[in-house]
């Protein structure tokens, strides 16, 4: 049956897509390891910086991690009254800053209803800063001194409420909270509201401010994070040398439109959001299924929502932590998802080599790399890989970025909990 929403298939499911409203990006912000705008970050990004260094935000003489990808130079004062500083986390102070600057160069306050702008925004953690902060002060102080604002400091709700109020958006505003796939997933949700009416502008993303002692404390005592001293041997996604992720931080945000309202207000457009997969491994609480089940599920249904054909020139900015297993993992993902052929053709990077892990955070910048990539026809690459691991036989775009007309970019993000999400880009 079809009413609209659902086309005949076998299974019952198969969305409609002809009768879907599209939804493109008109505006981006970046608050990053490798720069505070889209601008910088990207130029770094084509450059193969590295934006991992020794962390300052804490002694870490006692920490096995010594290393994370901060970001360097952020000053709140930009975009808050100091009171308001005092009042706000630093991930929600970083995306508070991504989405100013994306909703500014969309040009998006005015020319939509505020009833029919939304926000959905993610986050891995949350305001975690506060919440180690304000513990100490209940071990070393008391109850009496912990802050009456701790708990709206400290929810992983109020990056999205803050961006709502700022920006007079009274369509819904949620966070997406999938470890690292909250940026992807936040960014896929906003789409399905624009597609099926709910919203004609949506401004979405993720942020993550979690190098601090407790949350590094705790992915080093898991074997999660690398060990490494050294920047350039610390975040190694797909060589064999590889030991664990370097964990980053920062925020981006994306403005995505409804097509026919941006194009009738002549906003510009980086590109279109045409594909959403999300699905979970339903498997174990930190690895990925062997199988790579799900990860290749997501794919498989952004690459359909996409259209995907095999004549599609495809680059894949992969999860690509540089753990043991999610290398292998995600590789047999994409084998699965494009077929071994159409795989070994396509270009795969992982840009968290140079911003490390970014948590929630990720999927954001790393949807931001795809616009980049497919509007300059330039694939960012996968630096420091040296010694390329024989269970990941693809072409990672090693040391150096190179020219690519591609015409169909996927953004993969795998979280804890088995959660999956696929992002899919094309031009306009």
């Amino acid at each position: 049956m079809a009413d609209g929403l659902f086309c005949d298939s076998p299974t019952g499911i198969e969305v409609c897509m002809s009768e879907m409203r599209r939804a493109v990006v008109t505006g981006m912000g970046a608050v990053t390891p490798l720069g505070l705008d889209v601008e910088t970050t990207w130029q770094q990004l084509k450059a193969g910086a590295n934006g991992i260094a020794p962390i300052t935000r804490f002694d870490t003489s006692n920490y096995k991690a010594k290393l994370a990808a901060e970001v360097k130079g952020f000053d709140p004062k930009q975009y808050f009254e100091q009171n308001d500083i005092l009042r706000t986390d630093l991930y929600a102070q970083y995306a508070v800053a991504a989405a100013e600057q994306a909703a500014a160069e969309s040009g998006i306050e005015g020319s939509v209803e505020p009833e029919r702008l939304s926000v959905y925004f993610g986050t891995g953690i949350g305001g975690i800063g506060s919440l180690e902060r304000e513990h100490q002060k209940l071990m070393e102080r008391g109850p009496r001194r912990v802050s009456a604002l701790f708990v709206p400091m400290m929810i992983a709700n109020m990056a999205s409420g803050l961006i709502a109020i700022r920006h007079d958006c009274r369509g819904s505003a949620m966070p997406a909270v999938t470890a690292c796939a909250s940026g992807s997933n936040a960014i896929g949700e906003a789409l399905r509201l624009i597609r099926h009416g709910y919203a004609d502008a949506v401004i979405t993303g993720g942020a993550e401010a979690s190098v601090y002692g407790l949350s590094v404390a705790g992915f080093v005592n898991m074997q999660a994070l690398s060990v490494s001293e050294n920047p350039d041997e610390a975040s190694l996604p797909f060589d064999r040398r590889r030991s664990g992720f370097v964990i980053g931080e920062g925020a981006v945000a994306l403005v995505l439109e409804e097509y026919e309202h941006a194009k009738a207000r002549g906003a510009r457009i980086y590109g279109e959001i045409c594909g959403y997969g999300s699905t979970c491994d339903a498997y174990h609480i930190t690895s990925p299924h062997p199988e790579a089940r799900g990860g290749a599920r997501a794919m498989k249904d952004a690459m359909r929502e996409a259209g995907y054909t095999e004549a599609d020139r495809v680059y894949v900015n992969a999860h690509g932590t540089g753990t043991p297993t999610n290398d292998p993992v995600e590789t047999l993902a994409i084998k699965k998802a494009l077929g071994e052929e159409a795989a070994s053709r396509a270009w795969v990077s992982s840009t968290k080599s140079m911003t490390g892990h970014m948590l929630g955070a990720a999927g954001a910048i790393e949807a931001m790399v795809c616009l980049m990539a497919l509007k300059e026809g330039v694939i960012p690459p996968t630096i420091n890989l040296k010694e390329q691991d024989e269970a990941c036989d693809l072409n990672y775009v090693p040391g150096s970025a190179v020219r690519a007309d591609v015409t169909l970019a996927l953004s993969n993000s795998l979280g804890f909990g088995g959660h999956n999400a696929c992002l899919a880009f094309r031009k306009v």
